[in-house]
């Protein structure tokens, strides 16, 4: 038997609920993981109170996120004690996730935990930091440089920004964090942004193009903020779009891309090919400042996840959620 959150749904409605599951009941797999640690993402957040439509089937133990150790394997590239991450393949969505203390996986899906860090460390990163990593990538891929001006990181403060943050800040960039709590100015001064300003300046409709600014964008919000990064950026800037705090949609214009040569990079860590995971990881383990995970990290126990996601998606939890899941 094993502890979890389950997300059930039937005639009587949608709720999500700490269980004890027999691991006969874990779906079908290569690789069966016990799990140390998970996080609770935004996505996760949704899934456990039911407020988006993340879940493809039922019952659901959600968590997209898991680092712990193989317990046994019949696929060739995994071996039984081998230490392991997992980051998205659809896993919390439509196959058992990483909110459990037992998973049973495909293990094409898993990459070696680097050296560098421990479980807790690799999940205090999760899907949120090895996105983050993407989007800086991904500026990097389209030649945007320290020495070329500011890059602003939208939704500063929560798990994808505040790693943002820290990362670009550590290899050099001058970081420019837009925020709605201006009280966590110095939270996001401490992982390394020059300046912080107020959210409200993206956030409603504007124009086609404004004063250029930034020369690169990591932007976890999407809508107008999207779309107002987007027509502040300075010529052949680029904007790596992973998020959509504020809305799926794009309300812009064409303008920024066609009279400023801008790039809108869009981010995918769901399916994203293994080699670029194992670049990820690796990139992390050297351009990620370990001290500074404290700093965005909290950490909560199984029991304490399904209060924890309703307070994520009312906006009252900074930085990255860790889940002990053995406590």
């Amino acid at each position: 038997m094993f502890k979890a959150i389950l997300i059930e749904k039937d005639e009587a409605g949608y709720r999500a609920r700490l269980a004890e599951l027999d691991e006969a009941a874990l779906p079908a797999g290569d690789v069966t993981v016990r799990v140390a640690y998970s996080t609770l993402n935004y996505k996760d957040g949704l899934a456990i109170t039911g407020k988006g439509p993340v879940v493809r089937r039922f019952p659901m133990v959600p968590g997209i996120d898991l680092a712990g150790t193989v317990e046994a394997s019949s696929h060739a590239g995994v071996n039984a004690g081998d230490a392991v991450v997992l980051n998205g393949w659809g896993v919390g969505e439509g196959h058992w996730g990483g909110l459990a203390q037992r998973a049973r996986l495909q293990g094409d899906w898993l990459v070696p935990l680097p050296a560098a860090f421990s479980p807790r460390q690799a999940m205090a990163i999760g899907t949120a930091g090895y996105t983050a990593k993407l989007g800086v990538m991904a500026l990097e891929r389209h030649g945007v440089a320290p020495e070329h001006g500011e890059v602003l990181v939208t939704g500063a403060n929560g798990g994808v920004g505040s790693v943002a943050v820290a990362i670009l800040a550590q290899l050099g960039y001058t970081v420019v964090a837009s925020t709605g709590r201006p009280q966590e100015t110095d939270f996001l001064k401490a992982l390394g942004a020059a300046e912080v300003i107020d959210r409200a300046q993206f956030a409603a409709p504007g124009k086609p193009l404004a004063k250029e600014r930034w020369a690169g964008a990591i932007d976890t919000v999407g809508s107008h903020t999207l779309a107002n990064v987007c027509a502040s950026m300075r010529y052949r800037g680029t904007v790596a779009a992973c998020g959509l705090a504020q809305g799926m949609d794009f309300p812009a214009s064409v303008a920024p891309f066609i009279l400023r040569g801008v790039t809108l990079a869009g981010i995918d860590s769901v399916m994203a090919p293994r080699a670029e995971r194992l670049e990820a990881w690796q990139r992390l383990a050297r351009d990620l400042d370990v001290a500074k995970l404290e700093l965005i990290t909290s950490e909560i126990g199984l029991g304490e996840v399904i209060d924890t996601a309703h307070r994520l998606l009312d906006g009252k939890v900074r930085g990255r959620v860790v889940v002990d899941v053995n406590r």
